[in-house]
């Protein structure tokens, strides 16, 4: 048995590379589920501009379209970003390190999905109703994905950590 000094987070019982192994993995099955979301979502907003209902857009709506397909784009981009990452540093005993910045690709990635959701949305109500109720709704559905995303998330961390958990490495 391996001394407490050796003893990883939580008393899991691995070393720092297991321990970034095992994250990678975490990581990396989190990635999948958002990473199809926003591609789906990006291919959907790309055909948008081809259909006849796009020439009849105000100048306004198309803006907003312009806006969410950025965002969707930087979305894609930080979201596959880790794997890239991951190419590039593999063999190179740099796994912790690709773990945090694999996980603040993602991280930003979530953020900007989250933005490109909100703006599609706005953009889909301000098309499909001319109800000035929209910003109250897109409002509404922000403020839920930010509870579900994020309050939530962290108010669990908050509530069950005893900050016994060591700190990841710090990047080069």
């Amino acid at each position: 048995m391996k001394a407490d000094a050796d003893r990883g987070e939580r008393g899991r019982d691995e070393t720092p590379e297991e321990r970034a192994d095992r994250r990678w993995q975490e990581l990396v099955q989190e990635i999948r589920v958002v990473q199809t979301g926003v591609q789906i979502l990006f291919g959907f907003l790309l055909t948008v501009a081809f259909t006849p209902h796009f020439q009849q857009l105000s100048h306004t709506d198309r803006t907003i379209y312009t806006i969410t397909v950025v965002l969707g784009s930087l979305a894609t981009g930080a979201l596959i970003g880790p794997v890239a990452l991951h190419r590039i540093v593999a063999g190179r005993q740099l796994k912790p390190h690709a773990v945090v910045w694999a996980s603040r690709l993602t991280m930003i990635g979530i953020v900007l999905l989250l933005a490109t959701l909100v703006a599609a949305l706005f953009l889909i109500l301000r098309v499909s109703t001319d109800d000035t109720a929209v910003p109250w709704i897109v409002a509404g559905v922000l403020a839920w994905y930010l509870l579900c995303w994020y309050a939530l998330p962290l108010w669990v961390r908050v509530r069950h950590t005893d900050g016994s958990a060591p700190p990841p490495p710090p990047p080069d």
